[in-house]
Protein backbone atom coordinates (compact mmCIF):
# COMPACT_ATOMS: atom_id res chain seq x y z
CA UNK A 1 0.00 0.00 0.00
CA UNK A 2 1.79 3.36 -0.81
CA UNK A 3 2.25 6.39 1.33
CA UNK A 4 -0.36 8.64 1.24
CA UNK A 5 0.68 12.11 -0.55
CA UNK A 6 1.42 15.44 1.04
CA UNK A 7 -1.68 17.91 0.24
CA UNK A 8 0.46 20.93 1.98
CA UNK A 9 0.98 23.46 -1.32
CA UNK A 10 4.40 23.36 -1.94
CA UNK A 11 6.91 26.42 -3.04
CA UNK A 12 7.58 27.57 -6.46
CA UNK A 13 9.59 25.13 -8.50
CA UNK A 14 13.17 26.92 -8.93
CA UNK A 15 13.04 27.36 -12.56
CA UNK A 16 9.66 29.14 -12.36
CA UNK A 17 11.60 31.49 -9.44
CA UNK A 18 14.53 32.06 -11.44
CA UNK A 19 12.73 32.81 -14.76
CA UNK A 20 10.46 35.56 -12.91
CA UNK A 21 13.20 36.86 -10.85
CA UNK A 22 15.49 37.47 -14.07
CA UNK A 23 12.67 39.30 -15.62
CA UNK A 24 11.62 41.54 -13.19
CA UNK A 25 15.23 42.37 -11.34
CA UNK A 26 17.75 42.10 -14.16
CA UNK A 27 18.97 45.09 -15.66
CA UNK A 28 20.22 44.68 -19.71
CA UNK A 29 23.68 46.77 -19.80
CA UNK A 30 25.36 45.09 -23.04
CA UNK A 31 25.01 47.87 -26.22
CA UNK A 32 25.86 44.75 -28.02
CA UNK A 33 22.97 43.24 -26.71
CA UNK A 34 20.24 46.35 -27.50
CA UNK A 35 21.89 46.44 -30.82
CA UNK A 36 21.36 43.30 -31.92
CA UNK A 37 18.18 42.99 -30.54
CA UNK A 38 17.49 46.09 -32.82
CA UNK A 39 18.78 44.21 -35.95
CA UNK A 40 16.67 41.17 -35.02
CA UNK A 41 13.77 43.40 -34.64
CA UNK A 42 13.71 44.52 -38.06
CA UNK A 43 15.01 41.37 -39.77
CA UNK A 44 12.08 39.59 -38.09
CA UNK A 45 9.04 42.67 -39.34
CA UNK A 46 11.04 41.91 -42.98
CA UNK A 47 10.55 38.33 -42.99
CA UNK A 48 7.22 38.65 -41.86
CA UNK A 49 6.18 41.33 -44.69
CA UNK A 50 7.85 38.86 -47.02
CA UNK A 51 5.08 35.95 -46.19
CA UNK A 52 2.59 38.29 -46.46
CA UNK A 53 3.09 37.11 -50.71
CA UNK A 54 2.34 33.97 -49.63
CA UNK A 55 -1.49 32.90 -49.72
CA UNK A 56 -0.97 29.81 -47.75
CA UNK A 57 0.21 32.28 -44.44
CA UNK A 58 -2.51 35.30 -44.89
CA UNK A 59 -5.49 32.76 -45.58
CA UNK A 60 -4.65 32.03 -42.09
CA UNK A 61 -4.57 36.08 -40.32
CA UNK A 62 -6.99 38.25 -39.87
CA UNK A 63 -9.77 38.41 -36.62
CA UNK A 64 -11.26 35.46 -35.78
CA UNK A 65 -14.94 36.62 -36.75
CA UNK A 66 -14.30 38.30 -39.96
CA UNK A 67 -15.27 42.19 -40.40
CA UNK A 68 -14.11 42.58 -36.19
CA UNK A 69 -11.99 45.92 -35.40
CA UNK A 70 -10.74 46.10 -31.73
CA UNK A 71 -10.75 49.82 -30.57
CA UNK A 72 -7.29 50.70 -29.42
CA UNK A 73 -5.88 46.74 -30.43
CA UNK A 74 -2.53 45.71 -31.53
CA UNK A 75 -1.81 45.92 -35.63
CA UNK A 76 -0.66 43.65 -37.79
CA UNK A 77 2.61 45.11 -40.02
CA UNK A 78 2.05 44.73 -43.74
CA UNK A 79 -1.41 44.84 -43.30
CA UNK A 80 -4.65 46.73 -42.43
CA UNK A 81 -6.05 44.83 -39.32
CA UNK A 82 -6.57 45.91 -35.55
CA UNK A 83 -6.97 42.73 -33.58
CA UNK A 84 -7.16 41.62 -30.23
CA UNK A 85 -3.38 41.07 -28.77
CA UNK A 86 -4.14 37.42 -28.59
CA UNK A 87 -5.15 37.14 -31.93
CA UNK A 88 -2.17 39.91 -33.58
CA UNK A 89 0.08 37.76 -31.65
CA UNK A 90 -0.89 34.77 -33.93
CA UNK A 91 -1.09 37.21 -36.98
CA UNK A 92 2.68 38.42 -36.33
CA UNK A 93 4.04 35.04 -35.05
CA UNK A 94 2.77 33.45 -38.00
CA UNK A 95 4.18 35.78 -40.80
CA UNK A 96 7.50 35.99 -39.30
CA UNK A 97 7.82 32.50 -38.99
CA UNK A 98 6.10 31.13 -42.08
CA UNK A 99 9.38 31.74 -44.60
CA UNK A 100 11.90 29.70 -42.01
CA UNK A 101 14.17 32.98 -42.58
CA UNK A 102 13.94 34.57 -39.05
CA UNK A 103 17.02 34.29 -36.69
CA UNK A 104 18.12 30.97 -35.28
CA UNK A 105 19.51 29.37 -31.80
CA UNK A 106 21.49 25.73 -31.99
CA UNK A 107 21.99 23.67 -29.19
CA UNK A 108 20.37 20.76 -27.44
CA UNK A 109 17.62 22.45 -28.63
CA UNK A 110 16.91 24.14 -31.65
CA UNK A 111 14.72 27.33 -32.17
CA UNK A 112 13.91 30.67 -33.82
CA UNK A 113 14.25 33.18 -30.51
CA UNK A 114 12.98 35.98 -32.53
CA UNK A 115 9.21 34.10 -32.72
CA UNK A 116 8.54 35.25 -29.19
CA UNK A 117 8.07 39.08 -31.24
CA UNK A 118 4.80 38.01 -31.60
CA UNK A 119 3.27 38.20 -28.81
CA UNK A 120 5.94 40.93 -27.56
CA UNK A 121 4.70 43.30 -30.27
CA UNK A 122 1.32 42.99 -29.78
CA UNK A 123 1.25 43.02 -26.30
CA UNK A 124 3.60 46.28 -26.67
CA UNK A 125 1.40 47.73 -29.21
CA UNK A 126 -2.17 47.38 -27.31
CA UNK A 127 -0.68 48.79 -23.99
CA UNK A 128 0.57 51.44 -25.71
CA UNK A 129 -2.16 52.65 -27.67
CA UNK A 130 -4.58 51.81 -24.63
CA UNK A 131 -2.37 54.04 -22.76
CA UNK A 132 -2.27 56.90 -24.74
CA UNK A 133 -6.09 56.33 -25.00
CA UNK A 134 -6.21 56.89 -21.07
CA UNK A 135 -4.10 59.89 -21.13
CA UNK A 136 -1.33 58.12 -19.77
CA UNK A 137 2.55 57.52 -20.96
CA UNK A 138 3.06 55.01 -23.87
CA UNK A 139 5.41 51.97 -23.81
CA UNK A 140 8.78 52.88 -25.60
CA UNK A 141 10.54 50.48 -28.23
CA UNK A 142 13.54 50.09 -25.56
CA UNK A 143 11.22 47.83 -23.78
CA UNK A 144 10.01 45.81 -26.66
CA UNK A 145 14.09 45.49 -27.16
CA UNK A 146 14.36 44.60 -23.85
CA UNK A 147 11.20 42.16 -23.48
CA UNK A 148 12.99 40.60 -26.71
CA UNK A 149 16.68 39.99 -25.14
CA UNK A 150 15.14 38.50 -22.15
CA UNK A 151 13.03 36.28 -24.49
CA UNK A 152 15.58 35.24 -25.79
CA UNK A 153 17.90 34.38 -22.95
CA UNK A 154 15.01 32.31 -21.55
CA UNK A 155 14.47 30.00 -24.66
CA UNK A 156 17.69 29.89 -25.49
CA UNK A 157 19.53 29.29 -22.12
CA UNK A 158 16.89 26.32 -21.28
CA UNK A 159 17.99 25.23 -25.04
CA UNK A 160 21.65 24.94 -24.19
CA UNK A 161 21.21 21.97 -21.99
CA UNK A 162 17.95 20.08 -22.72
CA UNK A 163 16.53 18.55 -25.40
CA UNK A 164 12.58 18.67 -25.99
CA UNK A 165 13.19 16.92 -29.93
CA UNK A 166 14.25 13.84 -28.43
CA UNK A 167 11.36 13.53 -26.10
CA UNK A 168 9.43 14.25 -29.39
CA UNK A 169 8.08 17.83 -28.32
CA UNK A 170 8.21 20.95 -30.51
CA UNK A 171 10.64 23.82 -29.42
CA UNK A 172 7.59 26.43 -29.48
CA UNK A 173 6.98 25.13 -25.78
CA UNK A 174 10.13 27.13 -24.93
CA UNK A 175 8.89 30.02 -27.23
CA UNK A 176 5.16 29.60 -24.70
CA UNK A 177 7.27 29.58 -21.92
CA UNK A 178 9.89 32.57 -22.68
CA UNK A 179 6.75 34.99 -24.24
CA UNK A 180 4.66 34.58 -20.95
CA UNK A 181 7.32 35.45 -18.64
CA UNK A 182 8.25 38.84 -20.57
CA UNK A 183 4.43 39.62 -21.93
CA UNK A 184 3.51 39.24 -17.92
CA UNK A 185 5.98 41.84 -16.79
CA UNK A 186 4.54 43.63 -20.01
CA UNK A 187 1.14 43.91 -18.23
CA UNK A 188 2.85 44.48 -15.08
CA UNK A 189 1.53 41.39 -12.86
CA UNK A 190 2.84 40.76 -9.30
CA UNK A 191 5.46 38.18 -8.93
CA UNK A 192 2.79 35.77 -7.27
CA UNK A 193 0.78 36.25 -10.78
CA UNK A 194 4.03 36.32 -13.10
CA UNK A 195 5.16 32.54 -11.28
CA UNK A 196 1.07 31.35 -11.88
CA UNK A 197 1.42 32.29 -15.63
CA UNK A 198 4.69 30.58 -15.97
CA UNK A 199 3.03 27.63 -13.95
CA UNK A 200 0.52 27.68 -16.64
CA UNK A 201 2.51 27.22 -19.84
CA UNK A 202 4.09 23.99 -18.66
CA UNK A 203 0.88 22.40 -17.55
CA UNK A 204 -0.44 23.25 -21.18
CA UNK A 205 -0.21 20.16 -23.34
CA UNK A 206 3.03 20.31 -25.66
CA UNK A 207 2.81 20.61 -29.35
CA UNK A 208 4.27 16.91 -31.00
CA UNK A 209 7.53 17.87 -32.95
CA UNK A 210 5.69 15.41 -35.65
CA UNK A 211 4.85 17.99 -38.06
CA UNK A 212 8.52 18.95 -38.80
CA UNK A 213 9.94 15.50 -39.77
CA UNK A 214 8.92 12.52 -42.46
CA UNK A 215 6.37 11.39 -42.93
CA UNK A 216 4.06 14.28 -41.68
CA UNK A 217 6.25 17.47 -42.49
CA UNK A 218 3.50 20.26 -43.31
CA UNK A 219 2.61 23.68 -42.83
CA UNK A 220 1.76 23.72 -39.01
CA UNK A 221 5.35 23.99 -38.61
CA UNK A 222 5.05 27.96 -39.90
CA UNK A 223 2.17 28.35 -37.71
CA UNK A 224 3.63 27.00 -34.44
CA UNK A 225 5.39 29.71 -33.46
CA UNK A 226 2.63 31.67 -33.83
CA UNK A 227 -0.32 29.37 -32.06
CA UNK A 228 2.41 29.58 -28.98
CA UNK A 229 3.08 32.95 -28.68
CA UNK A 230 -0.53 33.84 -28.73
CA UNK A 231 -1.18 31.30 -25.88
CA UNK A 232 1.84 33.13 -24.05
CA UNK A 233 -0.42 36.36 -24.33
CA UNK A 234 -4.37 34.69 -23.17
CA UNK A 235 -2.34 32.54 -20.39
CA UNK A 236 -0.71 36.33 -19.09
CA UNK A 237 -4.06 37.71 -19.20
CA UNK A 238 -5.81 34.73 -17.23
CA UNK A 239 -3.05 34.76 -14.56
CA UNK A 240 -3.50 38.87 -14.42
CA UNK A 241 -7.50 38.21 -13.36
CA UNK A 242 -5.83 36.46 -10.24
CA UNK A 243 -5.99 32.92 -11.32
CA UNK A 244 -4.05 30.26 -9.19
CA UNK A 245 -1.13 28.52 -10.57
CA UNK A 246 0.60 25.03 -9.95
CA UNK A 247 3.51 25.91 -8.03
CA UNK A 248 5.63 22.08 -8.44
CA UNK A 249 4.05 22.04 -11.98
CA UNK A 250 8.04 20.73 -12.91
CA UNK A 251 8.58 18.55 -10.21
CA UNK A 252 5.58 16.90 -8.67
CA UNK A 253 5.84 13.14 -8.85
CA UNK A 254 3.92 11.39 -11.09
CA UNK A 255 1.84 14.21 -12.60
CA UNK A 256 4.33 16.92 -12.85
CA UNK A 257 5.67 17.76 -16.54
CA UNK A 258 9.21 15.89 -15.48
CA UNK A 259 7.63 12.81 -14.97
CA UNK A 260 4.74 12.91 -17.38
CA UNK A 261 6.62 14.35 -20.30
CA UNK A 262 10.73 14.63 -20.02
CA UNK A 263 11.48 10.85 -19.13
CA UNK A 264 11.96 12.08 -15.48
CA UNK A 265 14.71 14.25 -15.87
CA UNK A 266 15.37 17.70 -14.52
CA UNK A 267 16.47 20.62 -16.64
CA UNK A 268 19.96 21.41 -16.79
CA UNK A 269 21.62 24.54 -16.84
CA UNK A 270 24.63 25.53 -18.35
CA UNK A 271 24.72 29.31 -17.15
CA UNK A 272 22.77 31.99 -15.21
CA UNK A 273 20.64 34.70 -17.50
CA UNK A 274 21.71 37.22 -18.52
CA UNK A 275 22.53 38.61 -22.21
CA UNK A 276 23.99 35.95 -24.11
CA UNK A 277 21.63 34.30 -26.25
CA UNK A 278 20.82 37.95 -28.20
CA UNK A 279 24.31 38.92 -28.55
CA UNK A 280 25.03 35.39 -30.33
CA UNK A 281 22.13 35.03 -31.82
CA UNK A 282 22.42 33.29 -35.33
CA UNK A 283 20.77 35.59 -38.14
CA UNK A 284 19.70 33.75 -41.49
CA UNK A 285 20.78 36.48 -43.99
CA UNK A 286 21.30 34.91 -47.34
CA UNK A 287 19.15 31.57 -47.32
CA UNK A 288 15.23 31.24 -46.30
CA UNK A 289 17.03 27.55 -45.51
CA UNK A 290 16.66 25.39 -42.16
CA UNK A 291 19.44 26.73 -40.43
CA UNK A 292 21.59 23.58 -40.49
CA UNK A 293 21.83 23.54 -43.98
CA UNK A 294 22.79 27.56 -44.14
CA UNK A 295 26.71 26.85 -45.10
CA UNK A 296 25.82 23.35 -47.20
CA UNK A 297 23.23 26.33 -49.25
CA UNK A 298 27.02 28.91 -49.20
CA UNK A 299 29.59 26.03 -50.52
CA UNK A 300 26.69 24.91 -53.19
CA UNK A 301 26.16 28.21 -54.33
CA UNK A 302 30.20 28.74 -54.65
CA UNK A 303 30.28 25.55 -56.32
CA UNK A 304 27.74 26.80 -58.94
CA UNK A 305 30.07 29.43 -59.39
CA UNK A 306 33.22 27.00 -59.98
CA UNK A 307 31.06 24.54 -62.57
CA UNK A 308 30.49 27.27 -64.50
CA UNK A 309 33.86 28.52 -64.79
CA UNK A 310 34.92 24.96 -65.93
CA UNK A 311 31.93 25.16 -68.81
CA UNK A 312 30.29 22.27 -66.89
CA UNK A 313 26.91 22.14 -64.52
CA UNK A 314 24.77 19.99 -62.67
CA UNK A 315 24.28 17.15 -65.68
CA UNK A 316 28.18 16.65 -64.95
CA UNK A 317 28.34 15.48 -61.26
CA UNK A 318 28.09 12.14 -60.62
CA UNK A 319 27.87 12.01 -56.93
CA UNK A 320 27.72 14.34 -54.10
CA UNK A 321 28.92 13.62 -50.69
CA UNK A 322 27.48 16.01 -47.95
CA UNK A 323 29.69 16.19 -44.79
CA UNK A 324 28.42 17.37 -41.86
CA UNK A 325 26.93 17.47 -37.99
CA UNK A 326 24.86 14.95 -36.18
CA UNK A 327 21.91 17.27 -35.99
CA UNK A 328 21.60 18.18 -39.24
CA UNK A 329 21.48 14.44 -40.23
CA UNK A 330 18.90 14.53 -37.90
CA UNK A 331 16.57 17.08 -39.13
CA UNK A 332 17.08 17.49 -42.62
CA UNK A 333 18.72 14.32 -44.13
CA UNK A 334 15.33 13.02 -46.42
CA UNK A 335 14.92 10.90 -49.39
CA UNK A 336 12.11 9.88 -51.48
CA UNK A 337 9.18 12.31 -51.99
CA UNK A 338 8.79 15.63 -50.56
CA UNK A 339 5.22 17.14 -50.67
CA UNK A 340 4.70 20.30 -50.04
CA UNK A 341 6.87 23.60 -49.02
CA UNK A 342 7.23 22.77 -45.68
CA UNK A 343 8.79 19.03 -46.40
CA UNK A 344 11.37 20.51 -48.98
CA UNK A 345 12.63 23.59 -46.93
CA UNK A 346 13.61 20.38 -43.96
CA UNK A 347 15.58 18.44 -46.73
CA UNK A 348 19.32 19.57 -46.64
CA UNK A 349 19.28 17.23 -50.31
CA UNK A 350 17.06 19.45 -52.08
CA UNK A 351 18.41 22.51 -50.75
CA UNK A 352 21.91 21.82 -52.54
CA UNK A 353 20.60 20.59 -55.37
CA UNK A 354 18.36 23.97 -56.31
CA UNK A 355 21.60 26.16 -56.20
CA UNK A 356 23.79 23.66 -57.95
CA UNK A 357 20.90 23.70 -60.85
CA UNK A 358 20.08 27.75 -60.38
CA UNK A 359 22.65 29.45 -59.13
CA UNK A 360 19.85 30.98 -56.32
CA UNK A 361 18.05 29.61 -53.46
CA UNK A 362 14.66 32.07 -52.45
CA UNK A 363 11.83 31.17 -50.79
CA UNK A 364 9.74 30.63 -53.92
CA UNK A 365 12.22 27.82 -55.08
CA UNK A 366 9.94 25.64 -52.36
CA UNK A 367 6.69 25.37 -54.19
CA UNK A 368 5.33 23.53 -56.73
CA UNK A 369 6.23 25.27 -59.73
CA UNK A 370 10.53 24.34 -59.59
CA UNK A 371 9.83 21.56 -57.19
CA UNK A 372 8.45 19.55 -60.50
CA UNK A 373 11.62 20.43 -62.28
CA UNK A 374 12.90 16.36 -62.53
CA UNK A 375 16.53 17.50 -62.55
CA UNK A 376 16.35 18.39 -58.62
CA UNK A 377 14.97 14.65 -57.51
CA UNK A 378 17.50 13.34 -60.22
CA UNK A 379 20.83 15.02 -58.15
CA UNK A 380 19.40 14.38 -54.71
CA UNK A 381 19.72 10.24 -55.73
CA UNK A 382 22.91 11.20 -56.08
CA UNK A 383 23.76 12.37 -52.67
CA UNK A 384 24.75 10.93 -49.68
CA UNK A 385 25.30 12.52 -46.00
CA UNK A 386 28.19 11.62 -43.91
CA UNK A 387 28.56 12.95 -40.19
CA UNK A 388 32.18 14.50 -38.81
CA UNK A 389 32.65 14.04 -35.50
CA UNK A 390 34.36 17.12 -35.36
CA UNK A 391 31.58 19.51 -36.74
CA UNK A 392 29.47 18.12 -34.19
CA UNK A 393 31.81 19.03 -31.28
CA UNK A 394 32.12 22.05 -33.04
CA UNK A 395 28.69 22.41 -32.88
CA UNK A 396 28.19 22.43 -29.75
CA UNK A 397 31.28 23.77 -28.00
CA UNK A 398 29.84 27.01 -26.80
CA UNK A 399 32.95 28.71 -27.59
CA UNK A 400 32.34 27.92 -31.49
CA UNK A 401 29.07 26.99 -31.89
CA UNK A 402 29.83 26.26 -35.62
CA UNK A 403 27.10 25.23 -37.92
CA UNK A 404 29.81 23.33 -40.55
CA UNK A 405 29.16 21.56 -43.66
CA UNK A 406 31.33 20.54 -46.23
CA UNK A 407 30.44 19.40 -49.97
CA UNK A 408 32.38 16.62 -52.24
CA UNK A 409 31.33 16.99 -55.43
CA UNK A 410 32.33 14.13 -57.84
CA UNK A 411 32.34 14.99 -61.68
CA UNK A 412 31.59 12.40 -64.46
CA UNK A 413 34.88 13.29 -65.87
CA UNK A 414 36.58 11.61 -62.62
CA UNK A 415 37.26 15.72 -61.48
CA UNK A 416 36.83 16.48 -57.81
CA UNK A 417 35.39 19.65 -56.35
CA UNK A 418 35.23 20.25 -52.44
CA UNK A 419 33.91 23.19 -50.63
CA UNK A 420 33.64 23.79 -46.71
CA UNK A 421 32.07 26.34 -44.53
CA UNK A 422 32.09 26.43 -41.23
CA UNK A 423 30.30 29.42 -39.80
CA UNK A 424 27.18 31.00 -41.88
CA UNK A 425 27.11 34.81 -42.62
CA UNK A 426 24.74 35.26 -39.98
CA UNK A 427 26.97 34.15 -37.11
CA UNK A 428 28.43 36.00 -34.63
CA UNK A 429 32.10 35.88 -36.04
CA UNK A 430 30.77 36.75 -39.61
CA UNK A 431 28.92 39.62 -37.97
CA UNK A 432 30.91 42.70 -39.36
CA UNK A 433 29.95 41.24 -43.03
CA UNK A 434 26.69 40.07 -42.11
CA UNK A 435 24.91 43.25 -40.70
CA UNK A 436 25.30 44.94 -43.89
CA UNK A 437 23.38 42.56 -45.85
CA UNK A 438 20.61 41.83 -43.02
CA UNK A 439 19.74 45.47 -43.48
CA UNK A 440 19.53 45.25 -47.37
CA UNK A 441 17.13 42.45 -47.12
CA UNK A 442 15.20 44.30 -44.70
CA UNK A 443 14.72 47.43 -47.35
CA UNK A 444 13.94 44.56 -50.03
CA UNK A 445 10.99 42.97 -48.08
CA UNK A 446 10.24 47.18 -47.36
CA UNK A 447 9.88 47.30 -51.23
CA UNK A 448 7.67 44.41 -51.44
CA UNK A 449 5.03 46.06 -49.09
CA UNK A 450 5.57 50.20 -49.15
CA UNK A 451 5.70 53.26 -51.08
CA UNK A 452 9.54 54.99 -51.77
CA UNK A 453 7.99 57.35 -49.37
CA UNK A 454 6.64 55.01 -46.16
CA UNK A 455 10.06 52.67 -46.70
CA UNK A 456 12.06 55.74 -46.02
CA UNK A 457 10.42 57.06 -42.61
CA UNK A 458 10.43 53.31 -41.94
CA UNK A 459 14.16 53.03 -42.68
CA UNK A 460 14.98 56.19 -40.90
CA UNK A 461 13.47 55.46 -37.47
CA UNK A 462 14.55 51.61 -37.95
CA UNK A 463 17.95 52.03 -38.55
CA UNK A 464 19.08 54.62 -35.58
CA UNK A 465 19.68 52.78 -32.46
CA UNK A 466 18.58 55.97 -29.79
CA UNK A 467 15.54 57.06 -32.06
CA UNK A 468 13.71 53.69 -32.34
CA UNK A 469 14.36 53.32 -28.52
CA UNK A 470 13.20 56.58 -28.15
CA UNK A 471 9.55 55.65 -29.95
CA UNK A 472 6.10 54.51 -28.30
CA UNK A 473 5.91 51.29 -29.40
CA UNK A 474 2.22 51.78 -31.54
CA UNK A 475 3.82 55.05 -33.49
CA UNK A 476 6.60 52.41 -34.71
CA UNK A 477 4.05 49.78 -35.36
CA UNK A 478 1.81 52.62 -37.14
CA UNK A 479 4.76 53.10 -39.78
CA UNK A 480 3.99 49.47 -41.11
CA UNK A 481 0.17 49.32 -41.68
CA UNK A 482 -1.27 49.85 -45.07
CA UNK A 483 -4.68 51.06 -46.33
CA UNK A 484 -6.18 48.98 -49.34
CA UNK A 485 -4.88 46.00 -50.79
CA UNK A 486 -3.00 43.92 -48.85
CA UNK A 487 -1.76 41.17 -50.77
CA UNK A 488 -4.44 38.07 -50.11
CA UNK A 489 -5.25 39.90 -46.69
CA UNK A 490 -9.03 40.54 -46.20
CA UNK A 491 -9.57 44.05 -45.57
CA UNK A 492 -10.85 45.85 -42.01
Amino acid sequence: MSASISNERPHPDKVLVDIVDYVSSYEIRSDLAYETARNCLIDTLGCGLEALDYPACTKLLGPIVPGTMVPNGARVPGTSFQLDPVQAAFNIGAMIRWLDFNDTWLAAEWGHPSDNLGGILAVGDWLSRTAVAAGEPPLLMKQVLTAMIKAHEIQGCIALENSFNQVGMDHVVLVKVASTAVIAQLLDLTREQSIAALSLAWVDGQSLRTYRHAPNTGSRKSWAAGDATSRAVRLALIAKTGEMGYPSVLTAKTWGFYDVSFRGHEFRFQRPYGSYVMENVLFKISFPAEFHAQTAVEAAMTLYGKLRAAGKSAADIRHITIRTHEACIRIIDKKGPLNNPADRDHCIQYMIAIPLLFGRLVASDYEDRVAADPRIDALRQKMETVEVPQFTADYHDPEKRSIANSLRVELVDGTVLEETVEYPIGHRRRRKEGMPLLEAKFKTNLARRFPLEQQTVILNSSLNQKALEGMAVHEYVELYVTYGNTGGCALL
